[in-house]
């Protein structure tokens, strides 16, 4: 990937479009909210995988996700939670937590700050 500096931050062009990354949210993605977005995302995207591995039914997955940062150490992302709300007849509570394991382990965002961010998950089935 290449980054060519503009006016107000950072731009890079993907086949799919250019993605404009600023400290300033007035001008483009912030540099924390992409990388909150990557594991987020990476883990919405493992745990769907799992849960079609699994066989378990589902009619979709939504993840929200809460960032604590630490002022005193450059406003890092110390923490990020992420709550997945996941929609589906008769899903097995047991077998979702089991899901959300494997889904920690083979999701490669979590797997790449795991050492420096604390990430947690809980889960919510809805009918």
């Amino acid at each position: 990937m290449d980054f060519k500096m503009n006016e107000k931050g950072f731009e890079t062009t993907f086949e799919y479009g250019t993605l404009q990354i600023s400290g300033d949210a007035e001008y483009g993605f912030r540099p924390f909210q992409l990388l909150v977005s990557s594991v987020a995302v990476c883990s919405g995207g493992v745990l769907r995988k799992v849960l079609e591995r699994m066989r378990l039914p589902y009619e979709n997955i939504d993840v929200t996700a809460k960032v604590t940062r630490d002022e005193n150490e450059a406003n890092r992302v110390s923490d990020i939670h992420l709550h997945f709300v996941i929609k589906g007849n008769e899903l097995p509570h047991e077998k979702v937590e089991k899901a959300l394991v494997v889904t920690r382990k083979n999701c490669s965002m979590v797997q790449s700050v795991k050492d420096s961010i604390n990430i947690t998950e809980s889960f919510e089935i809805q009918a």
